[in-house]
């Protein structure tokens, strides 16, 4: 067992998780602890779930072994450099100074925050589908999607720290209106709510990503138009962001990328109709090859990977 930890936390709009990782990007069994989160608690209550959840993580250590530090992952928009967050779908943290919150709970450790994103790009790169590659964009297609980006090996996080927010990146074609304010970003059309949301306009009476995909496979041809729309626009949004970077792989994970393989399927076919652009074409679209620790190792990442953090 190693003697070394880092303590990730993970902040989402409906939970809050930390665990404790080794240097290997594995998660030490029983001390992953989950607390809700969620737009109907107040920000007190939001940063009880937080203590609550770093508290358990950190009486986890084992006899004689060190803490060398925190990270966090937050969904963002972020403050990175005041260690603040601002959550879309958390509407009551506004410039929340979360990383100080942990810091008081952690005192003597270094304690880093970066948006959710950047810490699945990092787990990617780190022990995941990502391995091998200097030029990563890791995505969660979820309740939301974002994603963080990994250039010339290291992460690129820019001045404030939102570098890489593909969710609110907009798609040629479409209209859907966003909670950020813009219209067609690919989060409000392609998240697994918002496709169960087009469905069920279309006339589809199930509820949930978990139905869509069994409806899909059960050959109904709204759940096939609604799958195929989403990867339309995933890989849009992937060729756009491939031209701008030169991306060489994307791993994507997160509970509505596996709704169907069909849904990666329809992505690479959008990115195809590049086929003047070989670098665009090139790029790989691959699963997440991490499991649902994949975002608190991300996060343990900014600890245990510092020299590729940017």
């Amino acid at each position: 067992m190693s003697a070394i930890f880092a303590l990730a936390v993970d902040v989402g709009g409906t939970k809050v998780e930390a665990a404790l990782v080794d240097p290997d990007g594995v998660v030490l069994p029983g001390s992953r602890f989950r607390a809700p989160t969620g737009p109907e608690r107040d920000s007190a209550g939001l940063a009880l779930s937080v203590d609550e959840v770093v508290g358990l993580a950190a009486a986890a250590l084992p006899v004689g072994a060190t803490l060398v530090g925190a990270g966090i992952g937050s969904a963002g928009p972020v403050n990175e450099l005041e260690g603040r967050v601002s959550p879309l779908n958390l509407g009551v943290w506004r410039d929340y100074p979360l990383r100080d919150q942990v810091a008081a709970a952690l005192p003597d450790i270094p304690v880093l925050l970066r948006m959710d994103g950047i810490c699945i790009a990092l787990a990617e790169h780190w022990v995941g589908a990502g391995r091998g590659y200097d030029n990563v964009m890791g995505m969660i297609v979820s309740t939301g999607i974002g994603g963080g980006l990994i250039l010339h090996g290291n992460t690129v996080s820019g001045p404030t720290g939102n570098a890489g927010h593909i969710g609110h990146v907009e798609v040629a074609g479409f209209d859907d209106p966003c909670l950020c304010g813009g219209i067609g970003c690919v989060e409000a059309i392609a998240s697994g709510p918002k496709t169960v949301a087009w469905a069920r306009r279309q006339g589809w009476t199930g509820t949930t990503g978990e139905e869509l995909g069994a409806s899909f496979r059960a050959g109904d041809p709204i759940a096939a138009a609604a799958i195929e729309r989403s990867g339309r626009a995933i890989g849009q949004v992937i060729a756009s962001a491939t031209s701008l970077v030169d991306l060489e792989i994307v791993a994507i994970g997160g509970g509505f990328s596996q709704v169907t393989p069909v849904l990666f399927d329809h992505m690479r076919t959008a990115i195809a109709t590049r086929w003047q652009f070989g670098f665009v074409t090139k790029v790989k679209v691959v699963p997440s090859g991490l499991s649902s620790d994949g975002p608190l190792i991300g996060a343990a990442a900014l600890v245990h990977r510092s020299e590729v953090v940017g």
